[in-house]
Formats: C-alpha cells, sequence, structure tokens
C-alpha cells in the first residue's frame, strides 16, 4: 500500500475475521463513517451485525477473498492465523497495509521466538523439537519447571502442558509425538504480566497506550488493569523493546506484545498483530481507543496522541459470568457494559467485557471487588 494511500470515508474497510475485535473496530470505523464489509464462516457473526456486508465462507476460501479484495478499499484482519496465500494475494493488490509478513511471524512460535532473540530482546531460553525422541533429549537439558507448546495454533492456554517435574516428561513426549512442531520454553517464574499495546502509522509513527496489567484465570484472561504498578525503568524498558519489533517487522495498526515481568527483567512472551483483549480497557479510559488508532493507522491518517484519561480495569464476561453482569447492569454506574452479540454463552466464551472507571485505582479495586463479591 503506498504511504500517501489515504482511505477517508465512506469508503469500505474489509475485515477477515467476524468476532469481538472485528465488531469493535467496525464500530470505531463507522463512528468516522467509514462502511463495513467482513469476511467470516459463521452467518450473523458479531461483526456481521454492525457491518454493511458480510461474505459467508471459509478463511482460506480465495473466492472470497477475491470478493472481499475487490468490494474494499483496505483489508484488516481481527486474528493472526489468517490464511498466508490470502494475506499475500490481498497485499499485491495495495489494500493491506498491515502486510502478510506481522501474520507469518506471528501465527508461528518458532519464527517469533527467532526473530525477538535476533532483535536481542529479553525472551525465556528455549528449544524447538519435532519429534517425541527430540523431546526426550532436549529434557534431558532442560531445568523444571517448563513448558511445552505448539508451535502453530492455541490460545487462551490451548495447545500447552506445564511441566512442573520430571514426573511430566511422559506427558510432554506423548504431546510432541503427536503435534509434532513444538517449543519448549523455560517457566519464568514472574512477578505479574503486563502488556504492550501499541499503533504504528504507514509513515512509521508510535503511539503507545499506558502498559497494562493482566490477571488470568484458567489461563484465559480475566482483567486488565491501568496503569499498571511498575516501575518507571520497566516502563521504559518494555517501551524499549516494543520500539525495536515494531521497526524490525514494519508493524502498521495496533500490535499488542505480552511481558512477564520479574523484578526490574522483563521477558517477552507473545505477540498479537491487531487489537487485543488487554487493551479493551482504552475504550473508555483513554482519548481515543485501540480500535480507533487501528482504523486511523490502516487508513494513513495521522495517530492521535494517547492519554490515559482515568485509571480502568477492564474484567472479561465469559459464558458463565453473563447473568451475573446482565443482573449487575441495572445498578453498575461506573462500568460500562460491552456485549459481543454471539448467539450462545458456553462456558469460558468471551461474552463481553465490563469496563470499570474511577479518580483513583483505589476506588476503581473497590468497584470491581463489588462486582466480584455479588457472584
Amino acid at each position: 500500500m503506498p504511504k500517501n494511500n489515504i482511505i477517508l470515508p465512506p469508503k469500505t474497510i474489509g475485515i477477515i475475521g467476524g468476532g469481538q475485535l472485528g465488531r469493535m473496530m467496525a464500530i470505531a470505523a463507522r463512528h468516522m463513517g467509514y462502511k463495513i464489509a467482513v469476511l467470516d464462516p459463521t452467518p450473523n457473526c458479531p461483526t456481521a451485525q454492525v457491518a454493511d456486508e458480510q461474505i459467508v465462507a471459509a478463511y482460506d476460501d480465495m473466492q472470497a477473498i477475491e470478493k472481499l479484495t475487490a468490494i474494499s478499499d483496505v483489508v484488516t484482519y481481527e486474528f493472526e492465523n489468517v490464511d498466508l496465500h490470502a494475506a499475500e494475494y490481498i497485499e499485491e493488490q495495495g489494500k493491506l497495509p498491515q502486510g502478510a509478513f506481522a501474520l507469518e511471524v506471528t501465527q508461528n512460535r518458532e519464527k517469533e521466538k527467532q526473530l525477538m532473540n535476533e532483535a536481542g530482546l529479553p525472551v525465556p531460553a528455549f528449544s524447538i523439537v519435532k519429534s517425541g525422541e527430540e523431546c526426550r533429549r532436549v529434557l534431558q537439558n532442560t531445568a523444571y519447571p517448563a513448558v511445552i507448546k505448539t508451535c502453530r495454533g492455541g490460545y487462551d492456554g490451548k495447545g500447552q502442558i506445564k511441566l512442573a517435574s520430571k514426573n511430566d516428561e511422559a506427558a510432554a513426549i506423548a504431546f510432541a509425538e503427536k503435534n509434532r512442531h513444538c517449543i519448549i520454553e523455560q517457566w519464568v517464574p514472574f512477578d505479574k504480566e503486563i502488556s504492550v499495546v501499541f499503533t504504528r502509522s504507514l509513515t512509521g509513527g508510535l503511539e503507545f497506550f499506558p502498559i497494562a496489567e493482566n490477571t488470568h484465570k484458567d489461563h484465559i484472561l480475566y482483567e486488565t488493569a491501568v496503569p499498571a504498578l511498575i516501575s518507571k525503568q520497566v516502563e521504559a524498558k518494555a517501551i524499549q523493546a516494543a520500539a525495536i519489533l515494531a521497526e524490525k517487522m514494519q508493524i502498521v495498526g495496533t500490535f499488542a506484545i505480552e511481558m512477564f515481568v520479574k523484578g526490574e527483567a522483563i521477558y517477552l512472551n507473545e505477540m498479537a498483530p491487531r487489537p487485543h483483549n488487554s487493551g479493551h480497557y482504552t475504550i473508555e479510559a483513554c482519548n481515543i481507543s485501540q480500535f480507533g488508532q487501528h482504523i486511523r493507522a490502516i487508513c494513513g491518517l495521522p495517530l492521535t496522541p494517547i492519554k490515559l484519561l482515568q485509571p480502568a480495569t477492564m474484567v472479561n464476561i465469559l459464558g458463565e459470568d453473563m447473568e451475573h453482569a446482565l443482573n449487575r447492569m441495572p445498578i453498575l454506574k461506573n462500568a460500562s457494559v460491552h456485549l459481543y452479540g454471539k448467539d450462545e454463552a458456553k462456558q469460558k466464551r468471551k461474552m463481553g467485557h465490563v469496563t470499570f472507571t474511577s479518580e483513583t485505582k483505589e476506588e476503581v479495586s473497590k468497584l470491581v471487588s463489588a462486582y466480584e463479591e455479588a457472584k
């Protein structure tokens, strides 16, 4: 996409993937006056509910990809497992400013970790194994605890096993034998996990959202709080690491990197070439959301300088939390409830989120505690 190719409303933005991230992108774009086309195999998916047109087809259906590209002036995606052949085709048409490279890297944990290593960034020690026998050999020289993950796919704790001791060796070998291409990483006994969410423009400008602190339950992100309780030194290290990756990968759009903090040290974990669950707080807590900034970037508009308007905590609403969230809505004052329009509230399925805001972090914590205690 040429650097001077500015896409103005009411032109059409195509989105690959129709989940909640696509929905919130579409809402931000519609506020600005853009039209939306979405490609997703599920009819009336969350993004389709706020789009002008839906192409109901598989993500690797090249006829559907060609149609989406033809009717869109620019194309983006809401998840990283986009078919690479499709991404390369859209890039060749000059309509994928994010490019295919960021997808290629983030789809593959081996490539992701190698690129971080090449950039001289701190990552946990890791080894790549492609069979049960290779896994057995690597584990002979691995300090426990460790974790084995598939190199492709897997999210919210799926596609990985924590290895607490040598007793878990047989399970790891079986996992490697089944999945073949795996990564074994040293387990980092971290103090906290943070997310660095930023946006990079077509011309290389960078804007960082306030660093957020994450809490997980059952391997799924549960809460994200801002500002994160970290030192200025850790904040500077995290932003510098993200800036190095942004430049090395020539990122365009909103991008997220999860990092572990241990004392004053940071370790980069995983990255997402798109808006991220841990950036949802930006809708209420900042002067521009991660989604609005993303739309500005891919359309060639200048990025908005970011300000944190007030402390906030975002709490995910999973399937089992839906009834509670709805029951609390009539009495929640300092909270914004977002529901994603999914048809069925399944266990552990992300159905929405609620963001609590107030003048101080202490006040926000009290609001979150009251919400939790009422369950």
